[in-house]
């Protein structure tokens, strides 16, 4: 076995897809993408999302307290690596990389049209922020794209490296003891 720093932990336990977290403040939309996030609990349904200061999105999450979560297939890849490369403080991402929008039904901030799904969420718990960086937010409502022919999601590894999502394995017989979970 080769020994790893303990700093490179998220290149094996970041389970989630890489998402575009979209905001609207002060008249303007904005769209970053994002690696650290997770799912916290089910009910309420709340995830947690890493968003720091050096994001431009931060100051605009801060004040208006909602966003979007936007899931891209595999076809956005390289933009969604474009979007992660450049600041919403000087360039309008929507404009530059031609993504189409929806307007939300619960929040200011847009919907990613061009997504296979996009979550729209409200923050609820801010007590990590100052120290972790950590928003806590709840889903409220759920787009999904069903006709979308391209449904595969990356997951960050690291240093511009992905994992793609291919099949399902679907287990749930066995699946006894969450039964009574959605």
């Amino acid at each position: 076995m080769k020994e790893v720093p303990g700093s490179q932990a998220y290149r094996l336990l970041e389970l989630g897809p890489i998402v575009l977290l979209t905001t609207r403040h002060r008249g303007r939309s904005n769209v970053m993408t994002l690696g650290f996030h997770m799912m916290i609990q089910h009910s309420p349904p709340l995830i947690g999302c890493v968003i720091g200061p050096w994001d431009h999105s931060y100051q605009a999450l801060k004040e208006t307290g909602e966003c979007v979560i936007a899931i891209p297939a595999l076809d956005l890849a390289e933009t969604v690596v474009d979007i992660g490369n450049c600041s919403g403080a000087t360039v309008d991402k929507f404009q530059r990389f031609g993504l189409k929008t929806r307007p939300a039904k619960d929040v200011g901030a847009p919907l990613v049209a061009d997504c296979l799904a996009n979550i729209e969420c409200r923050v609820t718990d801010t007590s990590l922020v100052d120290a972790y960086n950590l928003f806590v937010m709840e889903a409220k409502t759920i787009w999904i794209d069903e006709t979308r022919k391209e449904q595969r999601t990356m997951h960050h590894r690291g240093g511009g490296s992905f994992t793609v999502d291919g099949g399902t394995l679907d287990l749930r017989e066995r699946m006894v003891k969450w039964r009574h979970l959605p």
